[in-house]
This record gives C-alpha cells, sequence and structure tokens, in this order.
C-alpha cells in the first residue's frame, strides 16, 4: 500500500498541485514564504518518486510469505528508481554546463564592449537605445547590466533600485533556485511535471529582489522603472529587472502589508509535505526493529 500511496502523492506534486498553486496568486503576497512551499513540493515530489520504489524493493524483501512475483517487482521498483535519479543527473548535467558556458561568454563578451559605470565596479554599460538592465550570474564575477538608454530615461532613485534588484539576485542566489526548477521540469515529461512551478519560482525570485529593491527606493520609484524597462529583454542565461510579469508585479507592490498567519501556515504546509514522504519510507524500516 505504501508505494501506492507514494507514487499517487509524486505524480500530484509533479502536476495538479503546482497548476493549483500557480492559480493562487495571494501567495505573491509573501514571497519568502512561497518560496519555501514551492521547494517543498519540488523536493516531495522527487522524494515521493524514489521512494515508492524503494518502498517496493522493501516490502518484496521482507515479504514473509514469499510471493512469486516479489523478486521480479523489486527488480522493475529497482530499475525505476534508478531511472528516475537518472534522469534527473543528467538533465542537471545539461542543464548546468549550457547555463555556465552561455553565461560565461556573455561575461566576456560584456568586458570587451561594454563600459564601466563609475564606481560600481560589477556594472557594465551597454549603448543600446532600448532601456534594460539585467545580472549575468557566476561564482566570483558576476555582471549588473544597465543600457545607456535606462540611464538616461531613469532617475537616480530609481536607477538605484534596479541596481538594489539585481544584486539581491546575485548575493540570494536566485540563478540556483531557477536552475534546480528547470532541472526538474526538463528531467521529467510533460504528461508527469508541470510548467506551472517553473514559472511562479521565476515569478517569486523577481517579487524577492523587489522587496529588496525596496530597502533604496519607494514602491514608486521601483514600479516607474519596472514600466519603464517593459520593452527590454534580458539575453539568455540573464536575469532582467522587467522581464517577469510586470503587472502583477506592480499590483503586488501596491500592497506590502504584512501577513504573518499566511507565513506561519504556509511553512507548516512546507514542512508537512517533506515530513510525510520521508516518514512513509523510513516507516516500515522502523516496524522492522
Amino acid at each position: 500500500m505504501t508505494p501506492f500511496v507514494l507514487g499517487v502523492i509524486a505524480v500530484l506534486l509533479a502536476g495538479p498541485v503546482p497548476a493549483l498553486l500557480a492559480r493562487w496568486k495571494w501567495l505573491h503576497h509573501t514571497p519568502f514564504a512561497s518560496m519555501v512551499l514551492w521547494q517543498a513540493v519540488a523536493l516531495a515530489a522527487v522524494l515521493s518518486a524514489v521512494g515508492a520504489g524503494l518502498s517496493l524493493i522493501t516490502d518484496s524483501t521482507w515479504n514473509k510469505d514469499h510471493a512469486p512475483w516479489g523478486s521480479t517487482a523489486a527488480v522493475l521498483a529497482g530499475l525505476l528508481t534508478v531511472s528516475v535519479v537518472i534522469r534527473l543527473l543528467i538533465s542537471g548535467h545539461r542543464v548546468g554546463t549550457s547555463l555556465r558556458a552561455t553565461r560565461r561568454r556573455h561575461r566576456e563578451q560584456l568586458d570587451l564592449v561594454a563600459d564601466r559605470l563609475g564606481s560600481h565596479g560589477r556594472v557594465r554599460v551597454l549603448d543600446h537605445d532600448v532601456p534594460v538592465a539585467y545580472c549575468v550570474p557566476g561564482v566570483g564575477n558576476p555582471r549588473v547590466v544597465v543600457s545607456g538608454a535606462a540611464l538616461q530615461r531613469l532617475e537616480k532613485r530609481q536607477l538605484d533600485a534596479v541596481f538594489a534588484h539585481e544584486k539581491a539576485h546575485l548575493k540570494a542566489r536566485h540563478d540556483l533556485v531557477l536552475e534546480a526548477f528547470t532541472v526538474l521540469h526538463r528531467a521529467f515529461p510533460a504528461w508527469v511535471s508541470s510548467s506551472a512551478a517553473l514559472r511562479e519560482v521565476r515569478l517569486l525570485v523577481e517579487i524577492l529582489a523587489d522587496r529588496a529593491a525596496l530597502r533604496v527606493g519607494s514602491p514608486k520609484d521601483l514600479a516607474h522603472a519596472l514600466l519603464a524597462m517593459a520593452s527590454g529583454r534580458a539575453p539568455e542565461g540573464a536575469m532582467g529587472v522587467g522581464t517577469v510579469d510586470l503587472v502583477e508585479r506592480v499590483r503586488v507592490l501596491g500592497d506590502l502589508k504584512p501577513r504573518p498567519l499566511q507565513v506561519f501556515c504556509l511553512l507548516a504546509v512546507s514542512w508537512a509535505l517533506l515530513v510525510a514522504p520521508t516518514a512513509l519510507v523510513v516507516a516500515p524500516w522502523l516496524n522492522e526493529l
């Protein structure tokens, strides 16, 4: 029974649950707790998928009746578990290798064609007539990029908010969060995985960076900067301040009141999601001791 339950949980957490969560816009008002929830859903889905195979192996091995199908079921479960792990490893290698190569090439090109912005050592200015700002993550050598049009169009407070936004991405390593969800999304076929999780996490990391930007600028300053750069597009592998759901982000900026009860409930649900599949896998082992 345990393998079946874990399998159902894995399927639900991979597809229907993310599709449902993506419809709940009120989650955007508590971005940190909501991000924890999305990470818990993703990790619980993987734990459940792997745990289903491990539980079936355990049940078949410890079956006191030694049913003739036990060994076959254990072998099939083992192959399923190994295939899940291998798909994750292959997807992780492909996504990570591609992203790092793309970002490395882009940083090298920036150092050749872009100018440094005054005392901002990591900020590069591109001679471009479209207002745009983005960051290129990298261990030890990230870059923040802004176009000449953005420097001309935005006021100082708006520019400060934009720089704070991009630097928040780099400091919190939001690129690693997005990379992990990209790996999960590409590791499994479309009928199992949901693109809603990746879309929502992309939005949440932008909202988190928006919150960090409010430490140096007002919501009005940031909203004006976002709308001014609505036509800009960040290159592949970069994270742009104005490239993800501007309408929703501006809406969230208009309602910043704290929601401690919502935060507590989301963190509690996240904890339960991680504990449940773990307990189902571990319980048979504990019973045998």
